[in-house]
């Protein structure tokens, strides 16, 4: 018998468990693959070490321009993927030291829940029933895969992969076509890119980087473009044979030819198989609805991550996690949306918190926009030869208040959560311009910004 039985362990999954344990619950972790789950094994973590090998040559390429001379630069793929195998081993590791010394009781297998009786929700697992008191659903998210001609033989033969294998890809494939130009479809257009390939991306929008601020994106795609990258906007994908890939667009066939496929169009809930429907736990489209607590509509069962299909980020679902951990203990805690950070880990990367321009129109939001380039930062300048950064301040004229941040340029994605801080708190501009910045850093342009007032 558990105080709390956890299905996933991903970053809801394991925080909600360590969260759990440490309060003194009697928690059980049920994960199918890997802990960590998509974030620190297929997704996130693994990125980063690529992306981090990409800046670095990417330094290298250009240190002339900084009076650095390099002689040879190469950037040697099969040394990064072993790098990034042994930073997911280390990160992996943790998290069971963690599980461990908060006294986590953990199964790697797959999980259905059978029914709820009147000691509380039974769970199989490798054959052996659990009841936990308490439940949550922590599944994650699985790929969305379209019904395009050919799509599924080409997963099965390996000529088109998803994020779990294109950062296990031993070769650099010299032309590879990326299918959906969102957050991973760019870290990864970008790093394949610094290895190597001939990197094409079509896309169905007018612009990348789906919901992220319109003028930055134009940013990113012009800055992307000079390094190589070829974009297909407003680009349908209609079938995959073989080595080539047709696509529609203004009404034209055309078709490219590549070596590998990167299928990167977006994510959704996985909850097929959970065993759900046995309890009554209500689905709309797959994702759990759940309140402001993580509550489903059956009580004592939560849903934290991606499942829920609010705001499939590990940041959102680590905090989801501990509202659900807070409620089942009975402490005070809520859920809230409006300031979570976004980041797109280019270079430049991308960060964003809060209201776009487009998103605060919408709302009705009687919205100030200040623009600055980056350069106003001194640091900015002196480590950017031919930087193109630039912040977007979006402010509630009622209320003289910050309501959305976006910005492209070095370091934004540790600077956004200061951001997302003034957002929270709903600090007036007179209480941020009284804020003293370290100088000189590039974050002075946030306060830079609110004196162009």
């Amino acid at each position: 018998m558990f105080d709390l039985i956890v299905i996933g362990g991903g970053p809801a999954g394991y925080i909600a468990a360590e969260r759990a344990g440490h309060a003194g619950l009697k928690t059980l972790l049920i994960e199918k693959r890997n802990l960590g789950g998509v974030c620190l094994n297929e997704g996130c973590i693994p990125s980063k070490a690529l992306l981090n090998a990409a800046k670095i040559y990417d330094y290298a390429m250009h240190g002339r321009d900084y009076g650095v001379f390099v002689d040879a630069v190469r950037l040697d793929h099969k040394k990064v993927i072993e790098r990034k195998a042994k930073v997911v081993e280390t990160l992996v590791s943790g998290i069971k030291a963690k599980m461990k010394k908060n006294k986590v009781t953990i199964l790697q297998t797959e999980a259905t829940i059978l029914e709820r009786n009147s000691e509380g929700f039974v769970v199989e697992a490798a054959s052996e029933k659990y009841i936990g008191k308490h439940l949550l659903v922590a599944t994650g998210s699985i790929p969305v895969v379209p019904g395009i001609p050919g799509l599924k033989k080409s997963l099965e033969n390996g000529f088109t992969l998803t994020n779990r294998e294109i950062l296990d890809l031993i070769e650099v494939p010299k032309k590879l076509t990326i299918i959906g130009g969102g957050v991973i479809g760019l870290e990864m257009a970008y790093y394949y890119n610094c290895a190597g390939s001939q990197v094409t991306v079509i896309e169905m929008l007018d612009h990348i980087a789906g919901p992220t601020d319109q003028e930055i994106s134009r940013v990113l795609k012009k800055s992307l473009e000079k390094k190589g990258i070829v974009f297909e906007l407003e680009a349908k994908v209609t079938a995959i044979e073989e080595a080539t890939i047709s696509y529609e667009k203004q009404g034209k066939v055309n078709q490219l030819v590549a070596d590998k496929v990167l299928l990167s169009i977006g994510r959704r809930a996985s909850t097929d198989g959970v065993g759900l429907e046995n309890i009554g736990v209500e689905t709309n489209r797959g994702a759990i609805p759940t309140d402001e607590v993580g509550r489903t509509n059956i009580s004592g069962v939560y849903a934290a991550g991606d499942v829920n299909g609010k705001s499939m980020l590990a940041h959102t679902a680590y905090r989801e996690a501990e509202v659900c951990i807070n409620h089942i203990l009975g402490k005070k805690d809520r859920m809230r949306y409006s300031a979570i950070p976004a980041v797109i880990y280019t270079y430049p990367e991308v960060a964003t918190v809060g209201e776009t321009e487009e998103s605060a129109k919408e709302k009705g939001i009687d919205i100030k926009t200040i623009k600055l380039p980056m350069v106003y930062s001194g640091r900015y300048v002196a480590e950017n030869e031919k930087g193109e950064g630039l912040i977007k301040v979006i402010l509630d004229q009622k209320y003289n208040r910050i309501v959305g941040v976006h910005m492209i340029g070095s370091y934004v994605s540790e600077m956004i959560y200061g951001a997302g801080l003034m957002i929270e708190t709903e600090l007036r501009v007179e209480d941020i311009k009284e804020l003293v910045f370290p100088h000189p850093t590039v974050c002075e342009v946030i306060r830079e910004a609110l004196f162009e007032i």
